[in-house]
């Protein structure tokens, strides 16, 4: 329900779009309907098929449509597949107004009905206000409620208060093959008068209570390697008169976090920023289900018992994961061997402003430094074979605050502002490339079950999404020329 504050123009707008709910729910039942998973290569013709109709569809608004070839990519079997293209759109050109780009993608994960979907995941099904099937809340449902508002302007013949670009992908849930070399090649053409990028990929904290996101943890991944002879030995014949490979291992992940979860590294958390009176704040208003996490997660028992501990620990904060050990045994039963060599698998999440070549540095000498004390003759070997950088943006940002009171218009209450404990590197990629102001604005809900079974979008989020975004392109327009006064965004590390 929009507020009793909303202007009569977002009156109007807010009508349109419930009057047309059902149009916007075919649109999405359409795309739904499109097995566009660009994981499988068997698929891949979907994937297109579905750039298509997103096409199709920024055309039917009047946009100027530019699907970029991407070439295509070999597969590890040495087959050769063609990439989707990318999209580029343009609606508006008007120099007075603020120019917004929107960043979606329309390519979906996996799914099968015998995984555990309790309706056929490519059919939209409605139950209970829930609109359930693949891709309905990642990403199809979120570009679709993009283009319904930009479409509402268009219908009701209201000027269109700002510029939009579109960058709309079929290659997110494999990696976005393709998509940065792109943005290299357009940073000076496509995205020269850009203002502000838009990506509407996540989802909120909580099942009812709107949020913005600011900000998202990195990820470096570390093997740790360590290797004796040449060959796998017997424990009867060996054992007790060898350095085990896989106890010199075991010793080193031990080393690395201690019970309470304190990374045990020297210097790793000298970069993170202190926590200021200000962000500390933000935590107290945050709607948060703590124990409704806790059954999710199906633990008994968290580390930390207040909110604020948690989220603090899931956002800002690093932690280190031990993910496995490549080369023990592992299957069913006893197999009495002294494994030749073992590899450990380990990821830290870090934070802005922790830099990932230090990171690597600190983690190097700490490691060797265990091993060095234990006087093994074994091989160690130390990588980091990924690193993402983490990603954050500042609340106070005119962008923000446009959203900010957007939401307010169209929900009724100010948004909590929150953080994301994964990675998500296209928020970084955007802000680092183009050095425009990024926004990440969800409309999924906590429970939308993005990449599991049952993904869900409900009516209502899919429906007031729709007005939010008509009320944040207002929001925008009456900032004119405050985007470009300001300085550059920062890019943290």
């Amino acid at each position: 329900m929009s507020s009793p504050s909303s202007s009569a123009l977002e009156t109007e707008i807010f009508q349109y779009i419930d009057l047309h709910q059902s149009d916007f729910i075919k649109d999405l039942k359409e795309w739904v309907a499109v097995e566009s998973d660009s994981v499988q290569p068997a698929l891949r013709k979907e994937v297109i098929r579905m750039m298509a109709l997103a096409a199709g569809k920024l055309a039917a608004l009047g946009a100027t449509v530019n699907s970029v070839n991407l070439g295509s990519h070999q597969l590890p079997d040495g087959q050769h597949l063609p990439l989707p293209p990318v999209i580029l759109g343009e609606l508006g050109k008007d120099p007075q107004n603020p120019t917004v780009c929107f960043y979606g993608h329309v390519d979906v994960q996996p799914a099968r009905k015998e995984d555990g979907w309790k309706t056929d995941p490519y059919t939209l099904t409605e139950i209970d206000g829930n609109l359930y099937g693949r891709g309905a809340t990642d990403n199809k449902g979120p570009v679709l409620a993009w283009i319904n508002a930009v479409e509402t302007f268009r219908a009701l013949k209201l000027a269109i208060p700002v510029n939009f670009k579109f960058i709309i992908e079929g290659m997110e849930e494999a990696g976005s093959l393709g998509l940065e070399k792109l943005l290299e090649e357009e940073k000076q053409c496509f995205f020269s008068n850009v203002d502000y990028i838009v990506i509407s990929d996540n989802l909120w904290l909580s099942k009812k209570k709107p949020a913005l996101t600011y900000g998202t943890r990195g990820n470096a991944c570390f093997f740790v390697e360590v290797e004796g002879g040449d060959k796998d030995l017997h424990s009867g014949t060996f054992g007790g008169i060898i350095h085990e490979p896989l106890t010199d291992l075991v010793a080193l992940l031990d080393s690395l976090v201690d019970p309470t979860g304190h990374i045990q590294i020297p210097g790793i958390y000298d970069s993170v920023a202190a926590l200021t009176e200000e962000e500390r704040k933000l935590y107290e208003s945050i709607e948060y289900d703590l124990e409704e996490h806790k059954n999710n997660s199906g633990v008994k028992k968290f580390l930390y018992s207040t909110k604020e501990e948690i989220l603090l620990h899931l956002w800002r904060y690093p932690s280190l994961s031990i993910h496995g050990i490549e080369g023990a045994f592992h299957e069913p039963g006893i197999k009495t061997v002294i494994p030749a060599k073992v590899i450990g698998k380990f990821s830290i999440r870090q934070v802005p402003y922790m830099d990932l070549s230090v990171v690597k540095q600190q983690v190097e000498e700490h490691l060797k430094n265990v091993f060095s004390k234990r006087n093994s003759p074994n091989k160690l070997k130390v990588s980091m074979p990924l690193g993402a950088k983490p990603w954050v943006a500042d609340v106070n940002d005119p962008l923000y605050k446009a959203a900010r009171r957007a939401i307010k218009t169209v929900f009724g209450e100010d948004p909590d502002f929150i953080r994301d404990g994964s990675t998500i590197p296209i928020a970084r990629l955007f802000q680092t490339i183009t050095q425009k102001r990024v926004i990440m604005f969800p409309i999924g809900a906590a429970d939308a079950g993005e990449h599991s079974q049952n993904e869900k979008i409900s009516r209502h989020n899919y429906i007031e999404g729709t007005k939010v975004f008509a009320a944040f392109f207002l929001e925008i327009s009456k900032l004119r020329g405050q985007l470009r006064e300001t300085s550059s965004p920062e890019t943290n590390n």
